[in-house]
């Protein structure tokens, strides 16, 4: 490992899987965190505050541009972010000043290919049948997907002949198959030097625009059969690194190999929080260091929704907030207030406690909650005091539940207020 940390770009940082590997590395003293992606209206400068604009890679400069945030970021490694940035290095990564985080471009080649995939293993391990033509379908519905797409783009289920010539006509090159109704799992694995370290699966129990939304933990009897199947994966792709690899139930039950495929899956995150963080075992690989794995033995799910993050142009540099009802709210602290004042504390802001009396005593409170010296200024009023009475407000923000509070500091000193319904603007998750 360097002496600095390693100055890892991911490629691009706002995509599902981007993100992914944004959680996995955001908090590890041995990496700091770049993102690329193209000019296109994306979800990474929300969590980077290290965000570059690059041209997409189907322009015939992309890597010279990518070179030189290379040369100027001194950047160790480029992570690839999704498929077809996978595609563009299979191509050109020989050029990259940079090494990129992914298999040897050959296996990647191969397992990209859901053709190449399927023949490859035809025979050695079950897969559904591949259709040479829409003459040969006997039965329907089929399943067309593109060879080398990804996250579902382009996929979609046939139920009859003229539905399917239809979506041949759109896209020739689309992929026959047999159907497989049944249970769909992901297999995530990691391998090194030819070992298959981590192979567990999880059942995609909820799939949107291809992205399993919710994931379940196969047993250890699906888990020793998965296991089977990642080996002789690796018997005829030697895939080095984090990779999946997708199954689904045909009719009778029986388990078919759909893809494999050499990148960071967004619902990774599963084993990520039981011990397996794909993304930094994928460096410390390529750094080679000797890997090993601990995971913990608990039952745990995972369910995925849409998050918010807000981009703004306020700026403040002092925060008065009140304590009962916005701080400590039902008895319990308010873990996203206690998360934001603690970012503020990073950034050198000035905290202020600006609260009327407590019953029990207001030292008593702080120490309750374990909030003691956590502010700047601790003011305590009476209740007939006004808080607009004690605010500076010079580059100050005021935070508290009672609207007429809010509405009397607004009118007074017209600065901006906030209740705890409107915090999450101002949290700020950019590394």
């Amino acid at each position: 490992m360097k002496s600095r940390p390693l100055r890892v770009m991911i490629f691009p940082g706002g995509t599902e899987n981007g993100l992914e590997i944004w959680r996995s590395l955001r908090f590890c003293k041995e990496i700091t965190l770049f993102s690329a992606s193209s000019d296109v209206p994306n979800h990474a400068p929300f969590v980077f505050s290290r965000h570059y604009v690059v041209p997409p890679v189907s322009d015939g400069k992309w890597v010279e541009a990518v070179n030189e945030l290379i040369g100027r970021l001194r950047i160790d490694y480029l992570y690839p972010a999704n498929s077809f940035i996978i595609d563009a290095l299979i191509e050109d990564g020989h050029r990259l000043g940079a090494r990129a985080v992914m298999a040897d471009p050959g296996v990647c080649s191969i397992a990209r290919s859901k053709r190449r995939t399927h023949e490859l293993f035809s025979g050695r391990l079950p897969v559904p049948r591949l259709y040479a033509a829409a003459e040969e379908v006997g039965a329907y519905p089929v399943f067309v997907k593109p060879d080398s797409g990804y996250g579902g783009q382009g996929a979609g289920i046939a139920y009859d002949r003229a539905h399917l010539d239809l979506l041949i006509q759109r896209d020739p090159g689309l992929l026959i198959f047999e159907h497989l109704p049944g249970s769909e799992f992901t297999v995530d694995c990691f391998s090194a030097r030819g070992r298959l370290l981590f192979c567990r699966g999880r059942e995609r129990k909820r799939i949107r625009m291809g992205t399993s939304m919710r994931g379940v933990p196969a047993c250890e009897a699906r888990n020793a059969g998965f296991r089977e199947v990642a080996e002789r994966i690796l018997e005829r792709l030697p895939l080095e690194g984090a990779w999946f690899f997708q199954m689904k139930e045909d009719g009778r039950g029986r388990l078919n190999l759909l893809e494999v495929e050499p990148r960071i899956a967004g619902t990774m995150a599963l084993h990520r929080v039981r011990g397996i963080n794909f993304p930094l075992l994928s460096i410390f690989l390529l750094e080679g260091h000797d890997i090993s794995t601990l995971v913990n033995d608990c039952e745990v799910e995972i369910d995925r929704a849409l998050v918010n993050r807000y981009r703004h142009a306020l700026s403040y540099s002092s925060v008065y907030v009140d304590f009962d009802d916005t701080l400590v709210v039902h008895d319990r602290v308010n873990t996203q207030m206690a998360q934001f004042l603690f970012q503020e504390i990073n950034r050198g802001t000035r905290l202020v406690l600006l609260s009327k009396s407590l019953p029990g005593g207001q030292d008593a409170a702080l120490r309750r909650w374990r909030l003691q010296g956590l502010f700047d200024e601790v003011i305590w009023l009476d209740e007939g005091q006004s808080k607009a009475d004690f605010i500076r407000p010079e580059g100050a923000i005021f935070i508290d539940d009672s609207f007429s509070q809010r509405r009397e500091v607004h009118e007074r000193h017209h600065i901006p207020t906030f209740d705890p319904s409107m915090l999450e603007m101002l949290i700020d998750e950019r590394v």
